[in-house]
């Protein structure tokens, strides 16, 4: 039996490796799709590059919100896009309610409970957290844990510590540069924020909250409370969460990319 135990925490530790793998590999490739999508679709004129001033100092002017409002309200009509915002010259900063609102939106939209079954299912499969048993009782709680890890996490660093700590919790849109650029661009946002001042810093309400929210995850994971593990979750939060803004920053290209191709097709 002890064997057989360390067999399976050593498959678990490399399923979850492979799983993170996995996850950046899926947003490579789908930035490179898009990519090439461009490249093979001209750009018309009304497509005018749009700049990104995230990086540039004092981007702090003031403007009615309707200029960053937030686009499609789902990424590929799954993944949630409230906190995605358009970038512009003039930035606007949004008040703690309205944080706390996206948040909610983003922790009790129904593909996070895809999600958390889909966490549940491979904790089930890897027999994760052996103290839940296995079966349907067993599942329930993998999944009612991996939910509560995501909602936790959002409501964390969305709403709570970016209120506190004054930053904004939206991811600005790039929409220019190389597919590479871009890409880079997308996952560093969860270490790259702004202000409610317009300015640049580290993203601590990304991380801390996802910190927060793998502590009071102690709680309820009886099988995991040891430093490793803790790591662990945190690389999985934010790895789901770059991931996530890859798959937005690319989503208005890969729309404009399908609607052409469906009006080239009514047209012939």
């Amino acid at each position: 039996m002890p064997i057989y135990g360390t067999r399976v925490r050593i498959l678990w530790k490399c399923l979850r490796r492979a799983h993170i793998l996995l996850l950046a590999l899926l947003a490579v490739v789908c930035a490179s799709a898009v990519a090439t999508a461009q490249e093979v679709l001209p750009q018309g004129p009304s497509d005018p590059p749009q700049s990104s001033p995230l990086d540039a100092p004092g981007a702090s002017k003031s403007k009615p919100a309707a200029v960053q409002e937030t686009l499609d309200k789902r990424v590929f009509g799954v993944l949630p896009n409230y906190r995605t915002a358009k970038d512009s010259e003039i930035y606007t900063p949004i008040t703690a309610s309205r944080k706390f609102i996206i948040a909610s939106k983003d922790s009790f939209d129904y593909p996070l409970l895809l999600l958390g079954a889909a966490y549940g299912g491979l904790g089930q499969l890897t027999d994760q957290n052996p103290s839940f048993g296995q079966g349907f009782k067993g599942y329930a709680r993998r999944f009612g844990t991996s939910y509560g890890d995501q909602a936790i996490g959002n409501m964390m660093s969305e709403a709570i510590f970016p209120s506190l700590l004054h930053e904004d919790p939206r991811y600005f849109l790039r929409g220019s540069g190389s597919k590479w650029s871009r890409t880079y661009y997308a996952m560093s946002r969860i270490f790259v924020t702004r202000t409610d001042s317009g300015k640049s810093r580290f993203n601590y309400s990304e991380v801390l909250g996802n910190a927060t929210a793998v502590a009071i995850s102690n709680a309820y994971y009886p099988d995991g409370r040891y430093a490793a593990n803790n790591v662990a979750k945190l690389g999985q939060q934010l790895g789901t969460d770059a991931v996530s803004q890859v798959l937005k920053e690319f989503w208005p290209d890969v729309k404009h990319w399908l609607f052409r191709n469906h009006r080239a097709t009514e047209e012939q």
